[in-house]
């Protein structure tokens, strides 16, 4: 491409990203997610009826979505509407009750109970009445994924969803999608057989169109205790029963772009539509304030293949610290672009670090934990390739950028992030967090990695069939390591004993998953236990020499935080299938009001700088029901702690 037709379609992407933002409609500012006093609802709700199913990406980069007709469907119910995500993003006043008004209710059915009309329904001559039919098209879009056949993102993306809209709030925008409204010819089983499909067929799983509703309200449960915990996620709206026992699950995020978005352009050589995307991203994300203020353009493409390594990197590290499997691959395809979680279909949280699971799809067995990163890392590195394409109008081949710097930045930031996340584990303020990475004392490295051996210890059992791939338990719980061992300590200095023994060193880490052979108390093992302990305080001891404290004053400061950043109940994918399962089978029985509150409960029981206490007090005025269901949920959490 020459330079002048080059410096043409430069000057046209800048108009349509202005254009962008000038046509985006004007909105009152909202205050933040506060739980409002009573006040009158208002009749109307202007900002959730924008959402028609326009989004300036139809314009940006056409060849990365699909259109469809919609019509409303009218069997469906709320199940749950989630009150306060609504009030952050504007969607409704800030001071709004936590109550579905009539009027409410009528426009979350009229703007998301939705349903396609797809390829299927034009051959076989199936439109949507004109009073069904909504004014606007919505749009399914293209992205890369490695199962399907073309390898190249034509045929593939959503599926079985639609993107809503775009909202633009106090807190900057919001893209909305809806899953299980239709399947489309994105899915897998069209691209596997060339056919389209009706939605709600029972031929094939990846070609229904549908959702469950166990995959809404599960979904909403973790990635509600994930914002609270600083992880970042996409969120549920609001989840619409249908009467077969399916719904309409409706999605959250403030920019729904994947990486695999990007790749797909980037396979097929859609170079013009790949640089509008990506300009069109990183407008989104400086207008949020996500990323600092970049004028050029040049700029802006170096500046993304950086903070996706910095992104990406700080992701891995938390999903290793928190142990949470996201089947992270090189298509970016199960994760968006700044490092969000999303379908959680597949993505567990685990009890301890069972680092050898893997999740079996119908062709394919997932990455482990571990494995994570270096997917991560090949994900930035194909980034790097995407920046030197849009800079040099050339395609570098992926090995010549195996030691390029955003590879060197992601290695960095993985390790500070890492060390970050652990010393703030073990209970260290801020201050002391910093200080010991400034200074980097030896006693951390030793202690790390001497945590690091502990809880990858497998059980002796071998591999192990589980209900959705396999998995080698970990023995270790070294959560509880970290919670009790400072309490513990003091104790034991005032027996006038510095350490622990090995037996109650093992007391405290052993889990159900060890068998009689991994009990055993070894040489090795007694050897162990003391080394850790002698690095641990050797840690304290630094902390308490630069404050000018004591021990005995570090570690009491540090047990209460310790015991806060270390729940012994927290939510495992067993405890998380457990409490879906108890939540829909009681739906029925359930306002949405009250299915909000619980799981607003369980959330906050699960915040780690939170007090639990508190939300017993929070359930006091509820139905008997809806206590019982509630101290049910908790008592799942603590039962299946330690699984996967």
């Amino acid at each position: 491409m020459g330079n002048a037709s080059r410096k043409k379609t430069r000057e046209a992407t800048r108009s349509t990203m202005a254009s962008t933002v000038r046509d985006s409609p004007s909105r009152k500012p909202n205050s933040g997610p506060s739980r409002p006093t009573a006040s009158t609802p208002p009749t109307r709700y202007p900002r959730i009826e924008s959402i028609d199913g326009r989004h300036p990406l139809a314009r940006i980069a056409p060849s990365a979505i699909v259109p469809y007709a919609a019509r409303r469907r009218r069997d469906s119910k709320i199940a749950y509407f989630n009150f306060d995500l609504a009030r952050m993003i504007g969607l409704i006043p800030a001071r709004h009750p936590d109550r579905l008004t009539p009027s409410l209710r009528r426009t979350i059915l009229d703007t998301f109970s939705l349903v396609i009309v797809n390829e299927w329904d034009e051959e076989h001559a199936h439109p949507p009445s004109p009073r069904d039919r909504r004014p606007h098209t919505y749009m399914a879009t293209r992205y890369l994924q490695l199962q399907h056949p073309d390898k190249c993102g034509a045929n593939s993306g959503d599926g079985r969803s639609i993107w809503n809209g775009l909202i633009r709030g106090r807190h900057g925008q919001w893209d909305v999608s809806s899953c299980g409204t239709g399947v489309t010819r994105l899915c897998p089983a069209t691209s596997l057989s060339g056919e389209f499909f009706k939605t709600g067929n029972a031929l094939t799983d990846y070609g229904c169109g549908t959702a469950h509703i166990d995959e809404g309200i599960g979904a909403a449960l973790m990635s509600e205790a994930f914002v609270r915990n600083g992880i970042r996620t996409e969120r549920v709206l609001a989840v619409l029963s249908l009467p077969s026992g399916q719904a309409i699950n409706v999605r959250v995020a403030p920019n729904l772009l994947r990486p695999s978005h990007f790749f797909g352009l980037l396979k097929r050589r859609e170079d013009e539509d790949l640089r509008r995307l990506v300009l069109y991203y990183a407008e989104r994300e400086i207008q949020d304030g996500r990323w600092p203020k970049i004028a050029g353009e040049r700029d802006r493409i170096r500046y993304l293949a950086r903070r996706v390594a910095r992104d990406f990197a700080q992701a891995t590290a938390s999903f290793e610290n928190n142990y949470i499997f996201c089947w992270l691959d090189w298509d970016g395809d199960n994760i968006l672009t700044d490092g969000s979680i999303l379908d959680y279909g597949s993505v567990r949280q685990f009890g301890l670090y069972h680092h050898s699971y893997r999740f079996e799809d119908t062709d394919r067995m997932s990455t482990s934990i571990p494995e994570q990163k270096r997917k991560a890392r090949q994900i930035v590195q194909r980034f790097a390739q995407l920046r030197d394409l849009l800079l040099n109008d050339k395609l570098t081949p992926l090995d010549r950028l195996r030691d390029d710097d955003v590879l060197t930045l992601f290695d960095h930031e993985f390790d500070r992030h890492r060390r970050q996340l652990f010393l703030r584990q073990i209970g260290l303020d801020e201050e002391d967090v910093d200080a010991t990475l400034r200074r980097n004392p030896s006693c951390l490295d030793s202690l790390l990695a001497l945590h690091r051996r502990l809880e990858r210890r497998r059980s002796s059992r071998g591999v192990c069939r589980v209900p959705d791939g396999l998995s080698w338990n970990a023995v270790y719980c070294m959560r509880d390591i970290l919670r009790e061992l400072p309490e513990r300590l003091l104790r034991s200095a005032e027996e006038g004993s510095a350490r622990l023994g090995a037996e109650d060193f093992y007391e405290i880490a052993l889990s159900a998953y060890a068998s009689t052979r991994d009990r055993r108390n070894t040489p090795y093992r007694r050897r162990l236990s003391l080394d850790y302990q002698r690095h641990y305080l050797q840690l304290i001891d630094s902390i308490a020499s630069r404050r000018r404290r004591s021990r005995t004053s570090v570690l009491e400061e540090v047990s209460g935080r310790a015991v806060l950043r270390n729940p012994y109940a927290r939510m495992t994918g067993d405890g998380l299938t457990h409490a879906t399962r108890r939540l829909t089978t009681n739906r029925g029985r359930l306002t949405p009001e009250e299915t909000f509150r619980l799981l607003r409960a369980f959330a906050d029981f699960q915040q780690c700088e939170g007090s639990p206490a508190s939300d017993a007090f929070a359930m006091a005025e509820e139905r008997p029901l809806v206590r019982r269901l509630h101290r049910s949920l908790l008592s799942l959490v603590r039962d299946y702690r330690e699984s996967l």
